[in-house]
């Protein structure tokens, strides 16, 4: 099976490290048009020479994120695939029900769903103008059962993302929009999966890993292969799914 994303109109969000990153090289290296957003300018400078254009974002601000993908629709002539990786636990760790403060929990909603709702609402037009569009968003194993950080926010907030992507595959799909998620098991992408793995010590490491049919961590390019075959034509008929990619942990 070709999967073929040559000349593709691209825009990936959290691309400055881990998952993000992986999936902005891949659609480039297939010869699409990219541009990547993430707040972190200096991560996104990493990217520099790879045929991905960046652009330093902060996604929760509905505003910015408009302006910034109708000027790459302008500059693209037109966009065909979002994939929304942004997220993450922004550097919090498990902590009892009792002391989560509402900066706390609402940071984590900003960060992981309503980024991937301003731009889906963003991309929309010129997706629906051009009766194509395939939009995939990054959600958890923690969007469908309680996770792994023992954070309550980053559970309640994946699982929010899943429930926004089944409604955007209703109302999308009649103009020619698939929109899927890619629900990844543990990647060590990033620091704060590498201090989270470092957290559980050698006997919880062990139990992970055991539970893991194909008795391994993910890889960034492990999520950024099922992105692109959900991003292809290959799945115009997959819409409204959720894909755990997690080596059969699920």
């Amino acid at each position: 099976m070709r999967i073929d994303h040559t000349s593709r109109r691209v825009a990936v969000t959290g691309a400055a490290q881990g998952i993000g990153r992986a999936v902005a090289l891949a659609f480039a290296e297939g010869g699409a048009r990219v541009r990547a957003f993430d707040r972190d300018a200096d991560g996104l400078a990493a990217l520099a020479g790879s045929g991905v254009e960046t652009i330093a974002l902060d996604l929760a601000d509905r505003a910015g994120v408009h302006a910034a993908i109708g000027d790459t629709a302008a500059a693209l002539g037109g966009l065909d695939i979002l994939v929304c990786c942004a997220g993450g636990v922004r550097g919090q760790v498990a902590r009892p029900l009792e002391e989560v403060d509402e900066a706390s929990w609402r940071v984590l909603f900003e960060a992981n769903v309503e980024s991937a709702l301003w731009c889906a609402q963003a991309v929309a037009p010129a997706m629906k103008a051009g009766g194509f569009g395939r939009i995939v968003t990054i959600s958890s194993g923690a969007g469908l059962r309680p996770s792994l950080t023992g954070i309550q926010a980053y559970t309640a907030a994946k699982h929010a993302l899943v429930g926004l992507t089944k409604q955007l595959s209703q109302e999308l799909g009649p103009h020619g929009i698939t929109v899927n998620s890619v629900a990844p098991g543990f990647v060590l992408s990033n620091p704060a999966t590498q201090r989270q793995w470092e957290s559980y010590g050698e006997a919880g490491q062990k139990r992970l890993v055991e539970a893991i049919h194909t008795r391994r961590l993910g890889r960034a390019q492990d999520i950024a292969d099922a992105v692109l075959f959900l991003a292809s034509d290959r799945a115009s008929w997959i819409s409204g799914q959720i894909l755990s990619v997690d080596g059969g942990r699920s």
